[in-house]
């Protein structure tokens, strides 16, 4: 192993291998269509249905994020932060197992409040990167977490598939009535994320920031905060830029996640099966992706990375809206898999390039703040239209939008101003 692989890194990347397990299973391949299927009226009021679900997440993260991010700065609460939400991320999942054919709102509310837990919990994952990470190899080991996210979002479907879904007896004696053995995928996701947690709560140390003997946790006072950590982001006119392209584009993307299975099974009739095989074969796509592009991107830099990942997942999305059959869906899903891991890989790395030293907390509460600022639009503009049009082709051709804007406010980022921006400080 290379020098910099030691053990924080490596503990901090398996976080990584546990929270995939939420996102693979749970938010994107068999919950979220399990859910349009046999726990909503029917598939068109379902997708819009988890479209206000996920917009309520987008929403409450935009707002907690930066708003967290100091506190953690000043009371150097990053780890229990994580923690905590992380804990919660795994009760939600556990109680999406009690959510029966019919009760839609329970579903709903469950997986609200997992799903927020594990967008917070991402924010402060996040902002461990700038400290464990040398400056020249962070865009490969944001990809190597992006990775290896894979390679557990990939794992826990084998076992979900083989031991609950495809299979004519489901382990531990679950049954199939009333879709026992699907919810059950959710205990596994619940076990899954917290066992495999637990290595970044005992390797990874929390490094404390200039502003760590500022214990005042009064709500006017982080507000005051707030303002001046909004003033000192300011300052940085790249990182100005870059966020607000990444609010835009990183749309795309949360559409893309929350509604690609759905989308298979709605449009071109996936089965379950289908839909979790599509979900493996997108998983190893995204783990190759991720991992050779982070190489690529600490060569080319971040923004060329991000650039060539948004021109192919927009190729992807057009190919999607009008694919006349499975095989050229399967096609456009391929691409997204190679190429989403590298997206998301080097705009964390990007911004980590970015980021103020002593400011890194905050800077990534706006990170998520602008990941997630706008991040319902793709969700709730795709299930207006879907109801509107009664297609979820034209649902979702909303995502090309959000990648072509995306990608014209990119192209105006100067990413060698903004490292020297950050080392100046």
């Amino acid at each position: 192993m290379k020098r910099y692989l030691n053990k924080e890194i490596i503990a901090w990347a398996i976080y990584d291998f546990a929270n995939s397990s939420y996102t693979t299973l749970i938010v994107t391949f068999i919950y979220a269509t399990y859910f349009t299927k046999a726990i909503a009226p029917n598939a068109i009021d379902g997708t819009a249905l988890w479209s206000r679900a996920v917009t309520i997440t987008a929403i409450t993260v935009a707002l907690l994020s930066p708003v967290l991010g100091i506190l953690a700065d000043r009371g150097g609460y990053r780890k229990r932060f994580l923690l905590i939400f992380t804990v919660i991320a795994v009760l939600g999942s556990a109680m999406l197992f009690t959510a029966l054919p019919g009760q839609t709102m329970k579903a709903l509310c469950w997986f609200i409040i997992g799903n927020i837990a594990f967008e917070m919990g991402s924010v402060f994952y996040n902002a461990f990167l700038p400290d464990i990470a040398p400056p020249d190899k962070i865009g490969r080991i944001s990809g190597y977490g992006w990775a290896l996210g894979y390679v557990g979002g990939l794992l826990a479907m084998f076992v979900a598939m083989i031991g609950f879904v495809n299979t004519e007896i489901p382990w531990f004696g679950f049954s199939k009535a009333l879709g026992e053995n699907i919810r059950a995928t959710n205990l596994l996701v619940a076990l899954w994320f917290a066992v495999f947690s637990i290595p970044i709560f005992i390797f990874v140390k929390e490094k404390k920031s200039k502003n760590g003997n500022n214990k005042d946790i009064r709500l006017r006072s982080i507000f005051n905060e707030l303002v001046k950590t909004f003033h000192e982001v300011n300052k940085y006119r790249q990182v100005i830029r870059f966020l607000l392209a990444r609010l835009i584009y990183n749309d795309g993307l949360v559409t893309i996640f929350a509604f690609g299975g759905i989308y298979a099974a709605g449009t071109f009739q996936f089965t379950l099966e289908e839909i979790m095989i599509f979900g493996v074969v997108l998983n190893i796509t995204a783990g190759i992706g991720a991992f050779a592009i982070g190489f690529l991107d600490d060569i080319l830099g971040g923004k060329k990375t991000v650039q060539i990942s948004l021109f192919a997942l927009l190729l992807a999305v057009i190919i999607a809206v009008i694919a006349p059959n499975k095989t050229v869906f399967w096609i456009a899903g391929i691409i997204i898999g190679i190429f989403s891991g590298p997206n998301q890989a080097a705009s964390r790395s990007l911004m980590g390039r970015f980021i103020p030293k002593n400011k890194v907390n905050e800077f990534f509460g706006f990170f998520a703040f602008s990941g997630k600022l706008t991040a319902f639009m793709g969700p709730f503009l795709l299930g207006v239209f879907t109801q509107l049009f009664q297609s979820q082709r034209v649902g979702i051709s909303v995502i090309i939008v959000f990648f072509i804007l995306g990608g014209l406010i990119l192209a105006g980022v100067d990413e060698k101003e903004g490292i020297e921006a950050a080392k100046k400080s």
